[in-house]
């Protein structure tokens, strides 16, 4: 099998093609999406790091000075939303972006939130068990961390139901090549979204509460754009990797039992274990950048201009930094992952989305004494951002 994003069997399991790539062709030209895939786990860290390298560059060349094609009109809505949050700028608007956010995730403010995040998990995980099980995306992996993100920035508990399929829809625009379905359907979730959150920001500008939403409010220097596109992307990325995970990290559980009956007899690995689920079955499995001057990589010269996919999956798999790479060890102790990321698009709410697994895993354990697989799941097609459609369960 060949690197093949748009292949079921491939995006059910990437890993062999991964390490063919990292042995044979670490650095290696994918014609499809015009991308040099990088596959190494020393690699991908250090482009993260490289400032020659950007998620955008429109802070330093036009479209065409950069030998792109500019974005078709109807996608406007989708780029203005997502270019007013931090992930898609560049400094030094990043970093006065960043600075404005980072005070709500600081890692006393972020550990001050474990009990309410204990709280959550605990009664949709009693909820789940007391009918049985069900399908545990559905019912426990999505609304721990919707609710958690939603309740940080005031979002009225009547309207969290907007809110993953406004993120679903705008997250199938980074997949590879989207179809025109997908774009559409990004552009109108950026657009409802946008408008949503800027009429919601007004009404806490003239009477703030105690959330995210009425701080940033409030903040004179941020402009409504940028407001709203900080939102989006807090609401988006603060769930994504969270139920991507919890869903990855029981299938691959349940594929090894051995390691399941470990974490139960043992709930102090709880940590380790979330760190190695999120290495061993990647959320994100490819982060891309843009190349802003001409850098070479294992002596193959990549131009100005180009892209490089950086295969986080692969990286996470790499025997060079891993010891037996393709073994899950719930306990595994050295784990320099690189799910969340590297540098300055590192992702600000990793301490959340660790507590939010290790809390809904710590309460599905304690509260079952048996948790059964009722059938295998499917995954998503969907490559970048790879997860199950559902992972159905009995609870015991």
């Amino acid at each position: 099998m060949r690197f093949d994003p748009r292949n079921p069997v491939f995006v059910a399991h990437p890993y062999d093609v991964y390490d063919e790539l990292r042995r044979t062709a670490p650095v290696t030209y994918y014609e499809p999406t015009d991308q040099w895939l990088i596959s190494r786990h020393a690699d991908v860290n250090a482009l993260l790091r490289d400032r020659r390298l950007g998620r955008t560059y429109l802070h330093v060349a036009t479209h065409e000075e950069f030998g792109r094609r500019p974005e078709p009109d109807f996608q406007e809505p989708f780029w203005r939303v997502s270019r007013n949050g931090m992930l898609e700028v560049e400094p030094p608007l990043h970093t006065r972006l960043r600075r404005l956010v980072s005070k709500a995730f600081t890692p006393r403010m972020v550990e001050s939130l474990r009990p309410r995040v204990r709280a959550i998990a605990g009664g949709l995980v009693d909820a789940f068990v007391e009918k049985g099980g069900g399908d545990l995306i559905a019912e426990v992996a999505e609304p721990l961390p919707v609710t958690v993100i939603a309740e940080m920035l005031g979002i009225p508990e009547s309207d969290r139901h907007l809110l993953r399929p406004w993120s679903a829809d705008m997250c199938g625009m980074y997949e590879l090549n989207p179809t025109p379905e997908a774009q559409h359907a990004a552009v109108r979730a950026a657009e409802e979204f946008e408008a949503y959150l800027k009429a919601l920001a007004r009404e806490r500008a003239a009477a703030p509460g105690d959330d995210l939403i009425s701080a940033l409010a409030g903040i004179e220097e941020l402009t409504e754009d940028e407001l709203a596109g900080t939102c989006v992307l807090l609401l988006n990325a603060g769930h994504e990797a969270t139920v991507n995970g919890t869903g990855n990290g029981w299938w691959s559980l349940f594929r090894h039992p051995e390691e399941l009956a470990r974490l139960r007899a043992d709930r102090s690995l709880l940590p380790t274990a979330v760190e190695e689920l999120l290495r061993y079955d990647t959320p994100l499995q490819l982060f891309e950048r843009w190349v802003l001057e001409d850098i070479e990589v294992h002596g193959v010269r990549i131009p100005r201009g180009a892209e490089v996919a950086l295969l986080f999956g692969s990286a996470n798999r790499d025997p060079e930094v891993f010891a037996d790479p393709d073994r899950l060890d719930v306990g595994r102790a050295d784990n320099p992952h690189i799910s969340f990321g590297a540098g300055i698009h590192f992702c600000l709410g990793a301490p959340l989305a660790r507590i939010e697994m290790v809390e809904s895993f710590g309460a599905l354990l304690d509260r079952t004494s048996e948790l059964e697989l009722v059938s295998e799941p499917s995954w998503k097609p969907g490559y970048v951002i790879r997860g199950l459609h559902s992972l159905d369960l009995r609870a015991a």
